[in-house]
């Protein structure tokens, strides 16, 4: 099993900044890649940015210039570094782990909240 654990969520003011963290343990082996969506209320879940094990990165375009996905491979951490932070960013943020087999895990969520 895959157990990943996120932190760094929070209430900020529009045009802050947060990190989100994503911690993960377990059986972690053949992993293709790790990443980051969110769920807005009444909206479904999107990709928000994803990070390969070879560091290739993408982005939704709505966060492509303010946030940056990175990871640290010895820690089986992933990082979503959020800057100009709009209202509209406001969602529960959920961390993935993808293996090569297909199978995809999910964190718990962390909320983050952008005020106007």
């Amino acid at each position: 099993q895959v157990q990943l654990v996120e932190s760094g969520g929070g209430l900020v003011q529009a045009g802050g900044s947060l990190r989100l963290s994503c911690a993960a343990s377990g059986i972690i082996f053949n992993i293709n890649a790790m990443g980051w969506h969110r769920q807005a209320p009444g909206k479904q879940r999107e990709l928000v940015a994803t990070i390969t094990s070879g560091g290739n990165t993408d982005y939704a375009d709505s966060v492509k210039g303010r946030f940056a996905i990175s990871r640290d491979n010895a820690k089986n951490t992933v990082f979503l570094q959020m800057n100009s932070l709009k209202p509209e960013d406001t969602a529960v943020y959920y961390c993935n782990l993808d293996k090569t087999s297909g199978s995809r895990y999910w964190g718990q969520g962390t909320q983050v909240t952008v005020s106007s």
